[in-house]
């Protein structure tokens, strides 16, 4: 009886808080991780989570391990969305799929039907794919919101258009309203192939424009694009990055070659054909290299970039695993002698910071890491002592590292000594999160 009290108690005086997200168990991926552990941890701060998600979502990608990580102290609501990728697939299920994930083919590469599905997607259907949810959710959470005394709603795109249930709650309801962009809007890396007509382009930049100055509190991921998002808004911006769990992950044996890993989806765009150049020359200059080397790749990646590796000859090297659970690219990450982080180079992608860069920095082992100059997470690899960042221009210095790096791993001395991981933990950053919503 006196637990139940304390239970009854403790639920009562909890702050309640409404997340509306697309991305969540089953979902596999990067997108689903960020509000799965921040509801994990939420209510050990004195806050209630609610969570309304899809109930027939058309994910992507799928992991069904990760429903056991969902906190047994989140609420959560479903209701019925109608999307378009549903009806595509039926004419082109991979060509959807690929799109729905973001990897789309180089423009002189593209098909008819995939030219017509990125237009139909950039053009009718703004922001995003998902904008038939928008009416039905915010019939229904009104009342939601009311019965249930939610004190604030949190919209977390992409997709954008949850921001836009998040609008017409504001306007409808006056609830406070906290907007987080896992990733930015109109600046995203694949914006621009989306074929967007010059009326489409300016009717994303005016929904970014009043999501930003009617939301009460912007969070973003990056300090880069809190920079972008202050040109636009004068509402408050807090940068909130990703970051990383304690896991408990079965150990495998270190990778007897050399490897080097690439874990998550690797986009047209996001091909480092400098370091298959590199990896190329080094193979044809060191036996030793050519003997052990192997390059492993976890996760979608795009013909393009197999076209590349093949173009380089290194067609021969590659252990491609494909899509694997979270938690078997966890094992795989900590059993690899190399971690390869890609990011794609661009001005635009400077603010992004992948997810996996926290598993990464925590997972024992070196990064290689190559983006776009100044960008965000290379100040992380730096300060975190896990790795060296690259430019794309950098060719020789990657190439001198690896050869380092290959060095280190023949007299068995590949080792890290990371430091300040403590600030990146999951945990700590929704601590930081509860006092925006206390």
């Amino acid at each position: 009886m006196t637990i139940f009290v304390t239970q009854f108690l403790a639920l009562k005086d909890s702050k309640k808080i409404l997340i509306i997200t697309y991305y969540w168990p089953p979902a596999g991926g990067p997108g689903v991780q960020r509000w799965l552990k921040f509801v994990k941890y939420l209510p050990d701060f004195g806050i209630e989570p609610h969570v309304y998600i899809p109930e027939n979502p058309t994910y992507p990608l799928l992991d069904e391990k990760l429903i056991k990580e969902v906190s047994d102290k989140a609420i959560v609501v479903k209701q019925k969305i109608r999307e378009p990728y549903a009806l595509a697939a039926v004419f082109s299920k991979g060509k959807a799929k690929k799109i729905s994930s973001g990897i789309i083919s180089e423009k002189k590469k593209q098909y008819f039907l995939e030219k017509l599905m990125l237009w139909v997607r950039g053009n009718l259907f703004i922001p995003d794919a998902r904008i038939l949810w928008v009416k039905p959710s915010v019939n229904y959470l009104k009342k939601y919101i009311v019965e249930h005394q939610i004190e604030t709603v949190i919209t977390t795109g992409p997709p954008h258009s949850l921001h836009l249930i998040g609008l017409q709650l504001k306007k409808e309801t006056n609830v406070n309203w906290i907007t987080d962009f896992r990733d930015p809007w109109t600046t995203i890396g694949y914006h621009n192939k989306l074929k967007l007509s010059n009326w489409a382009a300016k009717k994303h930049k005016t929904l970014e424009k009043e999501v930003l100055n009617t939301c009460d509190e912007v969070i973003v991921t990056s300090p880069t694009t809190k920079k972008e998002f202050e040109a636009i808004t004068s509402k408050p911006i807090s940068v909130i990055t990703n970051g990383y769990d304690v896991e408990r992950v079965e150990k495998k044996p270190m990778d007897e070659k050399f490897t080097l890993a690439h874990i998550g989806s690797l986009l047209s765009e996001r091909n480092p054909k400098v370091l298959w150049e590199v990896l190329s020359e080094i193979m044809e200059e060191n036996d030793s290299f050519s003997r052990l080397f192997e390059l492993k790749l976890i996760g979608a990646v795009s013909e393009d970039v197999l076209r590349s590796i093949k173009d380089s000859g290194l067609e021969n090297f590659v252990h491609h695993l494909g899509y694997v659970s979270h938690e078997e690219a966890l094992q795989e990450q900590r059993c690899s002698q190399v971690l390869l982080l890609i990011e794609i180079d661009s001005k635009e992608t400077a603010c992004i910071i992948p997810g996996k860069v926290f598993e990464y920095i925590v997972s024992d082992r070196p990064i290689i890491a190559i983006g776009p100059e100044n960008a965000d997470f290379a100040s992380i690899i730096k300060e975190t002592n896990t790795g060296k960042f690259f430019t794309y221009q950098d060719k020789e210095n990657i190439k001198k590292h690896i050869l380092e790096l290959f060095g280190a791993f023949l007299k068995d001395e590949l080792k890290v000594y990371a430091v300040g991981l403590q600030k990146y933990s999951r945990k700590q950053l929704t601590a930081q999160l509860s006092h925006l919503l206390k």
